[in-house]
């Protein structure tokens, strides 16, 4: 299901037949040092992964993290949407590209999609990131999107993250 659109880039729903694409991006060097680890070792793992935590936000929230896919091509780039944090009661945005597609503009054109789409479609009046700060690439974009440095926060898991508002 298509949610967005942009000049470059469909945004859509992730489903269980993404498992391969989640499996490959949830397990790229990048991804476990500045998100986490998920665990996922395999297409089953990440099959269960997409229907036990992604797609539940869906239905729960009313929105979450869609498969980013190029518009021409339709080949999956990267994920991005807008994640609920429970523990915080936070609404904020998050993203993750596979390697060979970093660095040419399309988080920064999906993420803003995603925070328009979830101001003027969901009425979210306050979009939120986080990333820790050595996490350079990601804390430029969310100052692209308009966000700035706040404070440490947890998670409620004994990490630190940075909050961005």
């Amino acid at each position: 299901m298509t949610v967005l659109e942009t000049s470059r880039l469909i945004l859509r729903r992730i489903t269980p037949d993404d498992a391969l694409f989640i499996h490959t991006l949830m397990n790229d060097p990048d991804f476990i040092r500045n998100i986490g680890d998920r665990g996922l070792s395999n297409q089953a793992d990440a099959r269960s992964f997409i229907e036990q935590r992604m797609m539940p936000s869906y239905e729960r929230y009313g929105h979450g993290l869609y498969c980013v896919v190029l518009r021409d091509t339709a080949v999956p780039i990267g994920i991005c949407g807008l994640l609920y944090r429970e523990a915080l009661q936070e609404t904020d945005i998050g993203y993750a590209f596979l390697p060979g597609f970093r660095g040419q503009g399309y988080a920064l054109e999906a993420a803003t999609a995603c925070m328009d789409y979830g101001r003027t479609v969901l009425g979210k009046s306050r979009i939120v990131g986080f990333t820790d700060q050595a996490n350079l690439a990601s804390a430029r974009l969310l100052e692209k999107l308009g966000l700035r440095y706040n404070r440490q926060v947890s998670f409620g898991e004994g990490d630190e993250t940075g909050l961005y508002d």
